[in-house]
């Protein structure tokens, strides 16, 4: 399903190319974004409603940005199949309190939280030694 926006001022939008470079989906042979695979999931996983501008041009949210990493957490890093992926995600759990730390969702939470306190760690590092230089 497409929706159309009436208000999009306050919504952060990111086209379908800059999305499959943020997800790494990019053509080993082109080095181009691989959007092709963006499209299919789109047409397999309903919850997944781009905003079309300008004509046909495809557009995504934050909300499908994140479902998109989920759908790419589970296809790719967890080898579900297709209709396993949707089971997991018709479910309706959105955050680590929602289920127990044994199932497959609570592992992508988890991996997100992993990663964003690895990058957060690195900048602290970063501004440390950038206060030591600074310092003599």
């Amino acid at each position: 399903m497409i929706k159309k926006f009436k208000n999009i001022k306050d919504t952060k939008l990111i086209n379908i190319s800059e999305l499959a470079k943020k997800l790494n989906l990019i053509n080993s042979k082109t080095g181009k974004p691989s959007t092709h695979t963006l499209r299919f999931w789109e047409s397999k996983f309903s919850k997944i409603r781009p905003t079309i501008l300008n004509g046909k041009r495809r557009f995504y949210s934050n909300k499908d940005t994140e479902l998109f990493f989920l759908i790419k957490f589970l296809l790719k890093d967890q080898k579900l199949t297709i209709d396993g992926a949707k089971n997991i995600i018709n479910k309706n759990i959105y955050n680590l309190d929602d289920f127990k730390s044994s199932s497959i969702k609570a592992l992508y939470f988890k991996s997100k939280i992993e990663t964003k306190t690895k990058n957060l760690l690195k900048k602290i590092k970063t501004l440390k030694n950038y206060g030591k230089k600074n310092s003599h």
